[in-house]
């Protein structure tokens, strides 16, 4: 077993270059970057819109069927893995919130989206349900393909400008979407996922991460039990254990480098931590995942 890769945007853009921010094209099988799976994406988001074809899309441990008019969404550091029918067609957008926040006063913007870093443990695709639905989101991409492919004034602005028609396209058709407007609560705990997803192997307690968001750890408390019935320490752990899953299945590090890796006392407590929360020890977990 392997490291998993972590790839930057620039891997998967053909021109190649420094700076780059975002990549959009057809999505098919003859689009081969040579990147190995799974793998996952360091500061940018994908959404993957399938039009024809089937197969699964594993993104953190959870398997999701691919089947036509169908949009994935995925945020970055999670891992992920396709699979894919040779028939495959749709199209594909990636970008950086650097890309995304140009021109906007509110840096967090991007949170109030509810398909990127989700209140919940797993993210579900979006399944349009009419082709009205379907021709106007395939619009907006080969719009802005055409754009991509093109080198005309204020091309960046331009392909933006079909991002934000993407994103609003669907989020207004995201089955968790609410009428109202994002609350403040909810911005802040997605900021909080963000961070556990960027600190998690520092090993931070609700307190730290308190700090890191100019909260208060009561307040943070109470505003996430609020929104998603769970305590911060159980999303702290939700993303702890995956990440003690990750390693186990996708290195070849033993208990002890992984519990040092992690900033865990020693192996003992490791251990007796994971199997509090998931039932198996750490090798009786990467048993079960190596004999299926």
């Amino acid at each position: 077993m392997k490291h998993v890769p972590v790839f930057g945007i620039d891997r998967f853009n053909r021109k190649q270059g420094i700076g780059i921010q975002y990549q959009i094209e057809v999505f098919d099988k003859n689009r081969d970057f040579k990147v190995s799976y799974p793998h996952r994406h360091d500061d940018f988001y994908e959404i993957l819109f399938i039009t024809q074809g089937t197969g699964i899309y594993t993104i953190d441990f959870q398997q999701y069927e691919i089947k036509a008019d169908t949009v994935f969404f995925l945020s970055p550091g999670q891992i992920h893995e396709l699979e894919l029918s040779d028939d495959i067609k749709g199209y594909i957008f990636l970008f950086n919130s650097a890309f995304y926040h140009v021109n906007k006063a509110d840096l967090y913007k991007l949170f109030e989206l509810p398909f990127f870093y989700t209140l919940g443990k797993y993210t579900p695709p979006l399944l349009l349900q009419n082709e009205k639905e379907r021709s106007l989101l395939e619009e907006f991409f080969q719009k802005a393909i055409l754009e991509n492919d093109q080198d005309l004034a204020e091309k960046d602005d331009a392909i933006r400008a079909f991002l934000y028609l993407i994103l609003i396209h669907c989020k207004r058709l995201y089955p968790e979407v609410l009428e109202e407007k994002m609350s403040k609560g909810k911005v802040l705990v997605k900021r909080l996922k963000q961070l556990i997803e960027e600190k998690c192997q520092e090993h931070l307690s609700v307190k730290d991460y308190a700090e890191l968001l100019h909260v208060s750890p009561n307040y943070l408390s109470e505003t996430v039990k609020s929104l998603t019935g769970r305590t911060s320490t159980d999303l702290i752990n939700d993303r702890m254990v995956l990440e003690i899953k990750r390693m186990l299945i996708h290195s070849e590090l033993t208990a002890s480098e992984i519990a040092f890796q992690l900033h865990f006392a020693d192996q003992s407590y490791f251990s007796k931590y994971f199997k509090k929360l998931t039932q198996f020890s750490p090798l009786e977990f990467r048993g079960k995942y190596q004999n299926l």
